[in-house]
């Protein structure tokens, strides 16, 4: 069981206890056979397996969440990530002006090639 794993299902079982769902619940809405829904997320959630990214993307979207939120190591950057993805549309604008002056990783990459 990788580190990664572990991570992902914390984050995961995080989520799904946000949303009050069961393991069950999760699993058939994200698209997974009911016969083996509650098994799999169980596995992902104890880090036996991380699934492929489509299913990652279905899970967050089931819960409400980024797929970054799912995959962020640092657990200071997943509370900002869960905490964004639930905060109304006016929130979010008054984050982003208030980041507007640290240059994102496309202008710096910009920067660094004209160089």
């Amino acid at each position: 069981m990788s580190k990664s794993n572990q991570i992902w299902g914390k984050r995961l079982k995080q989520a799904r206890t946000a949303a009050g769902l069961s393991q069950k619940q999760l699993g058939i809405e994200a698209g997974i056979d009911p016969s083996v829904a509650s098994t799999r997320i169980n596995r992902y959630e104890v880090g036996v397996h991380e699934p492929d990214y489509l299913t990652a993307c279905n899970l967050a979207k089931v819960l409400k969440v980024s797929a970054a939120f799912l995959y962020a190591a640092e657990d200071d950057v997943a509370d900002l990530l869960f905490r964004y993805g639930h905060t109304k549309s006016s929130t979010r604008s008054a984050v982003r002006k208030l980041l507007a002056d640290i240059p994102s990783a496309e202008e710096l990459a910009i920067r660094h090639a004209s160089r």
